[in-house]
């Protein structure tokens, strides 16, 4: 096989249902490395039988934290990876009648390592640049639509992502509209359990 899934598991053993950590099967030798990045085979047998219609790429510097954003109206599955540099990349459940609702998983996404992130719809994301620089890319299973655009504050208190735990001097570098979302508010409006946005 090509690829490892990993189902993600917070520290009491409870598992964020749909969220996987991928790590693709890397060839080398001394002229370099070859690996499958995605393989829909691979993924559908091991149960990710989504659908990929859109790639983004992003260029960031040390420091810059993305996030944490959703859509409302056209809710994306994102397949994450670095393809330079290392990011602590972040995903929060917001599937109200889920079990780990409201709670997160983070892992270390760095391109040495090749690994990868699935995150399904129904989640917030977001990420932390850890190296010099990052070159970020994922593949989305809906297209953007930016009259959906949504949000949460990256250092919500309920959330309460340790950001300084992979990043002990952490000084974020935020845009402006990363640094207004809004906190997380349990009993608010957020997306139901299949990942579809509650009208």
């Amino acid at each position: 096989m090509a690829f490892k899934f990993k189902k993600c598991e917070l520290a009491n053993g409870t598992e964020i249902k749909g969220l996987y950590e991928i790590q693709p099967k890397l060839f080398g030798d001394a002229r370099g490395y070859f690996l499958e990045t995605y393989s829909e085979h691979e993924f559908f047998t091991n149960g990710l039988t989504m659908r990929f219609i859109q790639d983004n790429q992003s260029k960031s510097s040390k420091g810059v934290l993305r996030g944490l954003h959703f859509q409302t109206k056209h809710p994306q599955g994102k397949l994450v990876r670095a393809l330079e540099g290392k990011v602590y990349d972040v995903a929060v459940d917001l599937r109200k009648g889920s079990e780990t609702f409201g709670k997160y998983y983070g892992v270390i996404l760095d391109s040495e390592k090749q690994n990868m992130f699935y995150i399904p719809e129904g989640f917030a994301h977001g990420f932390y640049v850890l190296s010099d620089e990052a070159i970020f890319a994922y593949k989305c299973t809906d297209f953007y639509d930016p009259s959906g655009e949504g949000g949460l504050m990256w250092n919500d208190p309920i959330i309460g992502i340790d950001w300084k735990a992979v990043a002990p001097d952490a000084n974020p570098l935020l845009s402006d509209k990363d640094g207004k979302h809004p906190k997380f508010n349990p009993e608010g409006k957020y997306f139901d359990i299949n990942g579809e946005w509650n009208e």
